[in-house]
């Protein structure tokens, strides 16, 4: 026998993936340079230079002592390494013993999401959400709510989300920068949110944790902030990604961080410990703890991702599209110029525009934008944006 669930989540193919697929194969009869392929979230800023050079000089190591097993949590001085980072940047006493290495972010949200499975566990996921979560939730002991998108500025508003906690509800993914739509959450919303929460907490007797997903955290615009979440409410943990802050998304190197002032923190830390175990997820890279243990000063270069942003922002919103304005990541939401996002996404990709419909990130009506691209495609895509727009009226 095989399970049919975990079959049928095999043969569903993610839009984001079936829209890069089609523009591989388009590519190959119309050329590379005329389709334009906003759909995958590649960063496309290189690496830090000085990532190359560590990896280079960690090459000269005894080879089992660089590429054998660290401990299930991660090498000692890479966890020190991240630890003192976040003291540096938070002032939050933050220790090695804080911190568990992980495969990315996906299986640090794995881990804790599974570390507070426990009966009938509900977990709030904001709209708009990376379209990944309500499965990492529901095939790991978890019911995902959706708490439905403000379309009007995509913020975060405690009183939205309050009548969705339930008795049963154990966290709230919160993900700022936000994918799919840019949104950096203000520090006034997450106060309020903090404020609902440990209401709710009283009432139901038991802590309701905020998940902070933050892969996106560094790269923030026009001065803005990512406010450190445990400052604002105590009951949070992190998971963290190097994919995107140092452009190294196919080398699946993060970490959960349990804040000493989380409830039941040692506890906690030793459920995320114990779901990785279940789930293989331990001894992460060990290459690559010891090129974070290295680089964990390294932030990542803007300017090109800003001048994309821009460009597209302003170039769009003069051809009559309502677009989203990022203020952290690298996407953009535009709205379907008549509320249907799978006509408008199939439209675009009559002209080789491939935009990935949002009704998977829990926002229809909207499709995303990857503006990690290449800014030579940006403006040879300008062209068939305009005749998109032609198309609608605009």
């Amino acid at each position: 026998m095989i399970s049919p669930l975990m079959m049928q989540h095999g043969k569903t193919k993610s839009r984001i993936r079936d829209l890069f697929e089609y523009g591989l194969r388009q590519a190959a009869i119309v050329g590379k340079e005329n389709v334009f392929d906003y759909s995958l979230g590649n960063p496309s800023v290189p690496s830090p230079p000085e990532i190359a050079d560590t990896i280079r000089d960690l090459m000269s190591m005894e080879p089992l002592a660089l590429h054998g097993y660290t401990p299930a949590s991660g090498a000692k001085e890479a966890k020190e390494a991240v630890a003192a980072d976040l003291r540096r940047r938070t002032g939050d006493d933050i220790g090695p013993e804080n911190i568990f290495f992980t495969c990315g972010a996906a299986p640090a949200l794995i881990s804790v999401m599974r570390a507070l499975a426990v009966e009938d566990a509900e977990i709030l996921l904001l709209a708009p959400y990376f379209s990944e979560y309500p499965v990492f939730a529901a095939t790991n002991g978890m019911k995902p709510v959706v708490v439905p998108a403000d379309t009007r500025d995509f913020q975060l508003h405690a009183d939205q989300v309050e009548p969705y906690i339930t008795a049963h509800t154990q966290a709230v993914i919160v993900n700022s920068p936000n994918n799919p739509s840019g949104v950096v959450y203000s520090r006034k919303a997450l106060e309020e949110l903090g404020a609902v929460l440990t209401r709710k907490s009283e009432e139901y007797g038991h802590p309701i944790y905020i998940i902070a997903d933050e892969p996106y955290r560094e790269l923030t615009y026009d001065g803005e902030d990512a406010p450190y979440i445990p400052a604002i409410y105590p009951n949070t943990v992190i998971c963290y990604s190097y994919s995107k802050s140092l452009s190294m998304p196919g080398e699946r190197i993060g970490y959960v961080c349990v804040p000493n002032c989380a409830a039941d923190s040692a506890d906690l830390y030793a459920a995320v410990a114990g779901a990785a175990r279940t789930l293989g997820h331990v001894c992460a890279p060990s290459l690559m703890q010891r090129v974070i243990s290295l680089s964990t000063q390294l932030r990542p270069d803007m300017a090109s991702y800003d001048r994309n942003r821009m460009r597209l922002y302003l170039d769009l919103t003069d051809m009559g599209f309502r677009c989203i304005k990022p203020k952290g990541a690298f996407y953009m939401l535009v709205e379907a110029p008549d509320g249907n996002s799978e006509a408008f996404s199939d439209k675009a990709k009559e002209k080789n525009l491939l935009l990935v419909p949002a009704d998977g990130f829990g926002c229809p009506g909207f499709v995303r934008l990857s503006t990690c691209v290449s800014y030579d495609m940006i403006l040879r895509s300008l062209p068939a944006f305009r005749a998109l727009a032609a198309e609608y009226g605009l």
